[in-house]
């Protein structure tokens, strides 16, 4: 198998991932996962799609993420996986599809209009 690389968004996060078949080492930015996600429950979300088809420890997963948070990264690093374990095995997708892996969230954060303090929020109402 030859390397597969694939994108995944969410917010402002941008991760971009090459994978190709190993132990299931997960190194982002040139760090061990470990070490990149200290918490638990995102080292689980990241490794989401992987356990689902019980393929965690068969392929090595390189990963370049820039922007957002940690959860917009962690997530954005879950659509690429799942999109790249589609590249490699088309009949996966349902199952992936049913967990709502595949799916990119759109939402982002609302831009803020001018005359206000922030998008929704406005100046205290004064009648006099």
């Amino acid at each position: 198998m030859e390397v597969v690389n694939a994108l995944g968004r969410r917010k402002s996060a941008i991760a971009r991932i090459f994978v190709s078949e190993g132990t299931g080492k997960i190194t982002i930015n040139k760090r061990d996962l470990a070490e990149y996600f200290p918490s638990s429950i995102l080292q689980y979300v990241v490794k989401q799609p992987l356990n689902k088809l019980g393929v965690a420890e068969k392929y090595d997963i390189k990963v370049n993420l820039c922007g957002g948070g940690f959860t917009g990264q962690s997530q954005a690093l879950r659509l690429a996986i799942a999109r790249a374990l589609v590249k490699i095995n088309a009949e996966d997708k349902a199952a992936l599809r049913v967990e709502g892996f595949m799916t990119r969230d759109p939402r982002s954060v609302e831009r803020k209009k001018p005359g206000q303090p922030k998008a929704r929020r406005r100046f205290q109402f004064s009648k006099r």
